[in-house]
């Protein structure tokens, strides 16, 4: 009986042992270095993250394929496992920067596979905290360093949109970090980090010039220019509750509708709602104010907002649904669609048909961008992408015409069949262009010119609102004060009862970017 005790005692000795060493990560003084510049660690981010108990590690004692760095290599560098975001499943894969750099190895890639594959399978959001140096070496250096490790996973890169991914970059990310992050359906990035192809110091001996960090993959560049971050935050825990709040609109997994929440009143007052568009075709004005009003009250989360800035999206409820909203902003550039607005709009329509999220469309646009620089940024392909990736939806889709629509913009932004109902204000009107812009085309002449303003009247001859609804162009024509009773109506009646509120998802391979 003593020898069995004994045996036990040194079994329970061994494991508690050897878990305290995994659970120590990089060792105190690299903990305590981070704590002091209020920056956490892997495992502190995941307790922040998930609800409390949640957490139930996979690959906790795994370690370096190389004997000579197992000891140093607690965990390989990656916290993974499993838990629940308010109550839902989720997977989590947290870079641990004190061990090695959170660098890429032949373990810690099985890891990150496993919890693909078991999300993916099992039906739940996955979740990366990104913080690493790349791949890591020696390992990766030579023929057999390279089959082991970037041989490994023939799906290392493939998605389907089964389930939502969510991305944090939270300190240096470079390769597989940034890679994963640019997967994701939302990606949130703390100021002070960095998302790069490589490390500035590599990329300074290949250019043969030192690099400043922000300028290859700072925050101003990937929210502003790239259009590859969504939020932009200033705290390690500013960028954990984005990530919350992006899941609480999404379903675990495609063939699910999205969650319902309680119902709430507007987010401003409808009744003064003209108030916010001014009836004048040319006076701008900040289209934030008027989602804002229409949906549910604080319930508006918009997505990529330095980027593309002529068009919203958002994710909203309304009546305490989710839903998504493409808007043109006429206080940037008159609300005319460029292509980082083409690029931003296409991969939000992909993203909101994938995980079955009805579309709200609200339209004020003279249409796209036009010039040498628009044709240089392929605008042909851009507004074609935007164009197909509409037309291929299969959720409910709802737009109303605020005021202009104008050219090819009247299709993409939902008008004619491209959309299940058109409603517009009496303020709308709909034509191929600016009636100014067509009496300067067809008949040369300026303002003040002689005939001006007799060839403008031809030209605005037929525009408004209720010709397009005479010919049942548009389904209805409403008061603005009426809007969101009527997209709450429209999206009732347009629901997918025959599928459960699930569509046939045909863009669940159309890549991240492009």
């Amino acid at each position: 009986m003593n020898d069995i005790t004994n045996a036990a005692e040194q079994l329970q000795a061994e494991f508690e042992q050897r878990q305290a060493h995994a659970l120590a990560m990089g060792g105190e003084a690299k903990l305590a270095a981070r704590k002091a510049t209020g920056i956490m660690n892997a495992r502190e981010r995941i307790e922040k993250l998930v609800d409390p108990g949640s957490f139930m590690e996979s690959g906790l004692f795994a370690t370096s394929v190389v004997e000579s760095m197992r000891e140093r290599s607690a965990g390989d560098g990656k916290v993974v496992g499993y838990a629940r975001i308010a109550n839902r499943d989720v997977a989590v894969v947290s870079n641990d920067f004190t061990v090695m750099g959170a660098s890429s190895s032949a373990t810690n890639s099985k890891k990150i596979s496993h919890m693909k594959r078991t999300a993916t399978s099992r039906g739940f959001p996955l979740v990366f905290l990104g913080e690493s140096s790349g791949a890591r070496m020696p390992d990766t250096m030579g023929a057999r360093g390279m089959g082991t490790m970037l041989g490994g996973d023939p799906t290392q890169y493939m998605r389907m949109r089964e389930t939502p991914w969510a991305g944090a970059v939270m300190g240096f990310c470079y390769g597989s970090s940034t890679w994963y992050t640019g997967f994701c359906d939302f990606s949130v990035m703390r100021k002070g980090a960095i998302m790069a192809v490589s490390s500035p110091r590599l990329v300074s001996m290949a250019v043969k010039e030192q690099i400043d960090p922000e300028e290859i993959g700072g925050w101003k560049l990937h929210s502003e220019v790239t259009g590859l971050v969504d939020m932009v935050v200033d705290t390690d825990d500013e960028a954990l509750e984005a990530i919350k709040r992006f899941l609480a609109y999404m379903p675990s997994h495609h063939n699910e509708a999205p969650p319902v929440a309680a119902p709430q009143e507007a987010g401003g007052d409808m009744s003064q709602i003209l108030d916010l568009v001014p009836i004048s075709r040319t006076k701008v004005y900040d289209v934030r104010k008027v989602v804002k009003t229409i949906f549910d009250k604080d319930s508006v989360f918009e997505m990529k907002p330095r980027f593309g800035k002529v068009a919203l999206t958002a994710l909203a409820r309304l009546d305490g649904h989710t839903v998504g909203v493409i808007a043109n902003n006429p206080l940037h550039k008159g609300g005319a669609l460029d292509t980082d607005a083409c690029e931003k709009i296409t991969s939000f329509i992909v993203m909101c048909d994938s995980f079955n999220i009805p579309l709200v469309l609200l339209v004020d646009t003279p249409g796209f961008m036009i010039g040498v620089d628009a044709e240089r940024k392929r605008a042909p392909g851009k507004i074609m992408n935007f164009m197909t990736a509409l037309q291929m939806v299969t959720v409910p889709k709802v737009s109303v015409i605020l005021r202009k629509s104008y050219g090819q913009a009247y299709l993409n932004m939902g008008g004619g069949r491209n959309s299940d109902e058109v409603a517009a204000w009496p303020t709308a009107e709909v034509s191929f262009m600016t009636p100014s812009y067509a009496v300067n085309i067809v008949h040369g002449l300026e303002p003040g010119d002689d005939g001006y303003e007799e060839k403008l009247a031809e030209m605005e001859k037929g525009n408004s609102v209720y010709d397009i609804a005479s010919i049942y162009a548009v389904q209805n024509v409403i008061l603005p004060h009426q809007t969101r009773d009527y997209l709450i109506r429209a999206l009732q009646v347009h629901r997918l009862r025959l599928t459960g509120g699930v569509g046939k998802h045909l863009m669940q391979t159309w890549p991240s970017t492009y």
